[in-house]
This record gives C-alpha cells, sequence and structure tokens, in this order.
C-alpha cells in the first residue's frame, strides 16, 4: 500500500497548567479533504502548529511519505510541503499581492527584487485558483475572502502538498465561502491533502471525506464519508448529546432599560435607528456582513460615538461618548474581537476579570487584592471558567473560556444592560452551549440583552424578538413568533418592505 502524506502518531504537548495534547495521533491521504473538529482546548490549534512546524511536540513523530520527519521550524515544514493558513491572515495590507506572496523568498536578479518575475509567477498562482486580480494591486485593497486565497496562493507558491485550513470561514461572506470551497475541491483533485479545522459542522459535513474528533487533548473517534453527521459530530466532541442547545424560556418583560430614538452612527449617518429593550428580554439584531450591527453596538457604548439620536438606559437620559461615560450608565459591550478587544492576552484570569472594576475596588490608588481575588473566585464559579487558577495567563485558556473571562469582567459590575457582539463567534459547539445558559440565567435575574449574531440558528433558537439590519438602518422587527430563517433573509437582503 501507498504510505500515508501525512502521518502523526503519539504526540504529546504540555504547557504550563495545561496538558494540550496527549498520545495524539493523525493520518492524511493524497487527494483527501480530513476535518479536525472538537471544543475549544480539545488541542486542534495545538495539533496544527506542531504539524506546521510553528511548535515542537515533547513526544511522538511525524512522517512525510512514510520517511520520519522532524519539523524544528515554519521553513522546514514548508521544505516538506506543509503550510498552515491561518484564521488571521499573515499578510502585509502595504505590499502588493506578488510581493506578498513571494515574502521571505524572493527573486533577485543582480542584487535587486525582480519584480517582473515576481508578477509574473503570482500571476500563474493565482490563475490556478482562479482569483483574478492584477497581482500589483496592493492587499490592503482586496475582500477577506480574496486573501484567503492569496494565503493559498502563497502556499501553492511553496509547492505545498498539504494546506492545512484553521476556521478559514469565521471572517467570510457566504459568497467567498462557497468561492473557497470551490477551490478547495479543486486542489483536492490534484491530490493535495487538506486538513481542516472548523466549528462549523455544516461545513465539514459539505466538505469533508473523513473526521478526526479530538476531545480533551485526545482522540475521541474518527468518522467515514457515510457517518459525518450532526448530531454524531456533537455527541463525539462534548461526550454528551446537546438536545436541548437551544433551551430558551422566555421572560415576562419588566421595565424598559434601553430606549433608543433616532440613532445615527458615524458609519451610516444618512439612517436612524430607534427601538427598545425591556428587562429581562434578549433581542437579537441580524443582518449581513456590513449591515451596520457592530457600528450600532459601538456608538451605544460610545466607542465611536453616535452622530445624532437619544438613549435612555433605565430611564435615564445617557448618549455615551466613552466607554467610561457607558459603564457608568449601566452598560457593558462584550466585542466581536475578544484578543484584541476583550481580554489582556498576557494578564491572569484574576486581573482580566477585575479589570473593568478597578476604580470601583481600588483603595487609595491601589489594588484591593482581597476582593480582587474574591471577585475572580465568584466569576470563575459563576461562569463555569476552566482555569487551573486565578493566576492562570488568559492567552493559555480555550476560546471559549476566554469568553467567559470577558463575560466575567463585565458582570462583576451588575450592569443593566448587556451588549454582546458575535458572542460565540469562533467558539465550540460545548461552550457555546453554556454562553446561551448564561445569557439565559442573566435575562432571568432581570438584565435586558440586545445581542447582534451572524448565524441564524443562534438568532432563532435565544432571540424574543429580532431586529434585522440592511445597510445601516432597521428593515424590520420580527417577533418570536414570526421569525424563520425566510423571514429575517428577506429583511437582511431589504427584499420586502421594513415593517
Amino acid at each position: 500500500m501507498t504510505s500515508p502524506l501525512l502521518q502523526a502518531i503519539g504526540l504529546t504537548k504540555s504547557y504550563p497548567g495545561v496538558h494540550a495534547l496527549k498520545g495524539v495521533g493523525l493520518t492524511l491521504q493524497r487527494g483527501e479533504v480530513l476535518a479536525v473538529i472538537g471544543e475549544n482546548g480539545a488541542g486542534k490549534s495545538t495539533l496544527m502548529k506542531i504539524l506546521a512546524g510553528v511548535q515542537t511536540p515533547d513526544t511522538g513523530s511525524i512522517e512525510v511519505d512514510g520517511r520520519l520527519v522532524e519539523l524544528p521550524s515554519v521553513v522546514e515544514a514548508q521544505g516538506m510541503g506543509i503550510a498552515l493558513i491561518h484564521q488571521e491572515l499573515n499578510l502585509a495590507d502595504n505590499l502588493d499581492v506578488a510581493a506578498n506572496i513571494f515574502l521571505g523568498r524572493e527573486r533577485v536578479r543582480n542584487g535587486l527584487i525582480d519584480t517582473r518575475r515576481h508578477l509574473a509567477e503570482a500571476k500563474v498562482h493565482l490563475d490556478s485558483i482562479g482569483l483574478d486580480v492584477d497581482p500589483a494591486t496592493p492587499v490592503g485593497l482586496l475582500s477577506l475572502g480574496q486573501q484567503q486565497l492569496v494565503e493559498i496562493a502563497k502556499a501553492l507558491s511553496v509547492d505545498a502538498r498539504v494546506l492545512i485550513f484553521d476556521e478559514p470561514t469565521s471572517s467570510l461572506s457566504s459568497g467567498e465561502a462557497a468561492n473557497l470551497f470551490r477551490v478547495i475541491r479543486e486542489l483536492r483533485s490534484r491530490g493535495v491533502g487538506i486538513v481542516y479545522i472548523s466549528h462549523r459542522l455544516g461545513e465539514v459535513k459539505e466538505l469533508a471525506d473523513r473526521v478526526v474528533v479530538l476531545r480533551d487533548g485526545e482522540n475521541a473517534g474518527e468518522l467515514q464519508r457515510s457517518e459525518i453527521e450532526h448530531g454524531v459530530m456533537v455527541r463525539m466532541m462534548v461526550g454528551r448529546d446537546l438536545s436541548q442547545f437551544y433551551a430558551h424560556v422566555p421572560q415576562s418583560p419588566g421595565p424598559v432599560r434601553l430606549e433608543v430614538e433616532g440613532l445615527r452612527t458615524a458609519a451610516h449617518p444618512e439612517h436612524a435607528v430607534s427601538f427598545r429593550v425591556h428587562a429581562g428580554e434578549i433581542v437579537g439584531v441580524a443582518g449581513l456582513v456590513g449591515a451596520g450591527r457592530t457600528e450600532m453596538l459601538e456608538a451605544l457604548f460610545g466607542v465611536t460615538p453616535a452622530v445624532g439620536g437619544s438613549v435612555r438606559v433605565g430611564g435615564v437620559a445617557s448618549r455615551p461618548a466613552s466607554p467610561e461615560e457607558a459603564i457608568a450608565a449601566g452598560l457593558a459591550l462584550v466585542p466581536e474581537d475578544r484578543k484584541r478587544q476583550g481580554v489582556i492576552l498576557q494578564m491572569a484570569v484574576r486581573e482580566n476579570v477585575s479589570l473593568a472594576a478597578l476604580r470601583r475596588d481600588s483603595r487609595r490608588g491601589f489594588v484591593d487584592r482581597a476582593r480582587e481575588e474574591g471577585l475572580a473566585a465568584a466569576m470563575i464559579s459563576k461562569l463555569g471558567i476552566k482555569t487551573p487558577s486565578d493566576r492562570q495567563v488568559v492567552q493559555f485558556l480555550s476560546g471559549g473560556n476566554q469568553q467567559k473571562v470577558v463575560l466575567g469582567k463585565w458582570l462583576a459590575l451588575k450592569p443593566q444592560v448587556l451588549l454582546l457582539d458575535e458572542p460565540t463567534r469562533g467558539i465550540d459547539v460545548g461552550a457555546k452551549h453554556e454562553i446561551y445558559r448564561l445569557m439565559e440565567e442573566l435575562a432571568k435575574e432581570g438584565v435586558a440583552i440586545l445581542f447582534a449574531s451572524s448565524e441564524l440558528e443562534e438568532i432563532l433558537g435565544l432571540a424574543d424578538r429580532v431586529l434585522v439590519m440592511h445597510e445601516g438602518r432597521i428593515t424590520g422587527e420580527l417577533s418570536r413568533e414570526a421569525m424563520t430563517e425566510e423571514a429575517v433573509l428577506h429583511l437582511a437582503t431589504d427584499t420586502v418592505e421594513a415593517g
């Protein structure tokens, strides 16, 4: 029999306080799309980084074409034909497409970069994946979907035979994702081996020839093409049946907590939005990419102050000009990008959880350590944050637990209104379930929740009402009884009159 294209055998890896991999194995054949799934903290990212030469394993071995190899660096891995395409794209916006493709491997003639050769060779790689852009175009002018394809062209320029995709569609529109799938299928037909990591199980079912499931740093099972079903994958990932994934129990609405009248954002100053959110209510905000959801939430929280309109929180007039004013008014915002805006990765869980309450919990300019420790202990318990201790550095936590730390930071202030922007972006199915449970508990406690999500299933499963946006304006509002995928999409594409 022909040797596998790539094989990992008994890989282990530990970090301070975390045993990330425990004897994990994986086999990839030529011309195969192998999906690797699991909850955050299951070991997926660690495994991929080892295969791509970003990190080295503590024990275990890797074979390419049946030969034992060592991958001490990214350069060594690329030399073996293995390339990792990160979730956060690794491109230089100020350089053109050709320069990005050959960055670090520049073609030189007479001591100078051979730009003409760059452009010609880049065009060949772009054509091979159907990306019709001028290689002299600055990368910063391309869409995210086009930038993703540039990353693929870059990998193919080093003769990559194994392409590892880490959550490749997390920031893509549906059209861009469909184009990426086309390219992946084309690469598969050429014999390229694809390792595909995604929390979107619908994508896995559509693309994968085989699925490897990781749980708690170990192999939890494997599924062949005919066995790949959503429910089966979920059970293998979390070790339990999540049939009650969306167990929403509507609360009796209390008084109005958030009242917005004629709010105009800097991004869409020509459109005004108006709505109310009651205590105990969970209101979803739906819309396609560019609809203005994030801009509206950031305006409410004073990140980018609104250019018009009025806001009342708990009946008190308050149009925040800064996050500090928003916090004082009783608002809290869990941002879309937790790593850049939600937590300080290099700080401990305890310090992150107490960050928003520093002013309240400081004494004469010094942090009250006893209160800080008590607050961290309370939030770790309340939110079920999985951490060795409150001193654990946040960057070593899984994505779902990092998101809980962000939530804990704001819940420490006991806000009247909780704003959530893509609250489950980039976290696994089990962690999503826990976030949903927390949202339900907060609504039961009387918190008013306004959350934006790109996942229609999430909106339909959680919201008491949904506000649908299109190009900066609210095109309609749907009650829970009237919420269907079709109705939301009609309003999101503005194909019916606003109701």
